[in-house]
């Protein structure tokens, strides 16, 4: 009999686990392969009107959508360049990382930037926002800045509260919100939630490789064009306003493959029952994960980045590794294993695991038995069974 030990497992189809890009459906893959059409007219065209008129209720708001050929920081910069003026201030609300490398690209903008500081172990407090707000008596502050979910750090914040909280102190500012990581995972109710401007990326939620970024204007976002004086000429909202004119919609040549893509990642969404549907099955698999962790925690061991449970975000999983290296760990998995899961960033140590995206129980229970067993191999101080505990959690949705 053949000695097993030190025989690699990784042959096979590689399960990537990081928070973006995600798992991309084979039917979305087999419309890159398609040739390349007239970008003038026929169906390219359809196709493109379709993606259009559907891209609002993905954001569940009235208002206008924008695509722009990028990634999410060419959201970041859409949405601002569009709405705010050289000059104006901008609170950052800091929670992880990804609002503040917001904040630092507006800075070169030319927005004054104030960053709201916070922890990368909890949410935004609402109650400090109101503070702030509060004593800017006279509406300095012209709009506000915040991550619906972290990937750094894999926080939820809580964007009705925040809502309430600018609403408390009287405030104007326009009301921005990051959802890069969140958009076709999370719950995101732009309109009913009270957001001025929403942007996203295609490649986590929306399952497209990456290349193509979003942005969702409200009226009072549209309104902030008309006023604002920071343009750039790519991202300039009035020349992509003709809607019967595709060239200038896209300032250039369409993302043609990406649009095929996002019709197909669209029509899988509907399938499936639509976003209500969508949302649920990340709340499973999400807590399926969040119980594999709570059941290996231990004191000094691995434990949640994120410290209140109502935090956690349903799209990624930033878990601390205490005494266990996360990078020897990480590299085992993945050379030995197979499993490719996400590395610590912006100076949290700890590996992420994301549930993001095309994911059903066989791909989310096999990464976390994976794990789980290469914890065991690291000699990591694992409490308990993660996969028993993620095993009930799935069984309990499929009684």
């Amino acid at each position: 009999m053949t000695d097993p030990t030190g025989v690699s497992l990784r042959h096979g189809r590689q399960m990537t686990a990081i928070p973006g890009p995600s798992i991309i459906p084979d039917e979305v893959l087999e419309v890159f392969a398609r040739p390349m059409p007239d970008l003038y007219e026929g169906p390219i065209i359809e196709t493109s009107h379709d993606v259009r008129e559907r891209l609002p209720a993905i954001a569940r708001t009235a208002g206008e959508a924008f695509i722009v050929i990028g990634n999410g920081h060419s959201a970041w910069q859409m949405a601002t360049s569009n709405t705010l003026s050289r000059g104006d201030k901008v609170l950052v609300l800091e929670a992880g990382r990804f609002a503040t490398v917001w904040g630092e690209y507006s800075a070169i903008s030319g927005l004054d930037v104030e960053v709201l500081s916070g922890t990368d172990h909890a949410p935004v407090n609402p109650a400090a926002v109101e503070a702030r707000l509060a004593h800017d008596s006279a509406h300095e502050i012209k709009a506000i800045l915040v991550a619906h979910v972290d990937t750094a750090s894999s926080v939820r914040n809580d964007i009705v509260a925040i809502r309430s909280a600018i609403d408390a102190a009287g405030h104007p500012a326009l009301y921005m919100v990051d959802c890069i990581a969140s958009m076709g995972c999370e719950q995101f109710e732009m309109d009913a939630w009270g957001v001025d401007v929403a942007v996203a990326g295609c490649q986590k939620g929306l399952m497209v490789p990456p290349g193509v970024a979003f942005v969702w204007a409200g009226p009072k976002a549209a309104a902030a064009y008309e006023h604002a004086d920071n343009p750039v000429g790519y991202f300039d909202w009035g020349r992509r306003r003709d809607r019967s004119n595709e060239y200038a919609y896209y300032a250039g040549t369409p993302p043609i493959s990406h649009l095929r893509g996002l019709q197909v990642a669209f029509d899988l969404i509907d399938a499936e029952g639509g976003l209500d549907a969508v949302w649920q099955r990340h709340e499973v698999l999400g807590s399926a994960v969040r119980a594999a962790v709570d059941a290996w925690a231990s004191p000094g061991g691995i434990k949640f980045c994120i410290d209140e449970p109502e935090a956690r975000s349903n799209c990624v999983t930033t878990v601390l590794t205490g005494r266990t290296e996360p990078e020897p760990f990480r590299s085992k998995v993945r050379t030995e294993a197979g499993l490719v899961i996400g590395m610590g960033i912006a100076g949290i140590p700890g590996m992420r695991i994301a549930h993001m995206g095309h994911l059903n129980p066989p791909m989310i229970l096999g990464t976390i038995a994976t794990l789980e067993a290469g914890l065991i191999a690291s000699g990591a101080d694992v409490r308990g069974s993660g996969i028993a505990a993620a095993t009930k959690v799935v069984a309990e949705a499929l009684a």
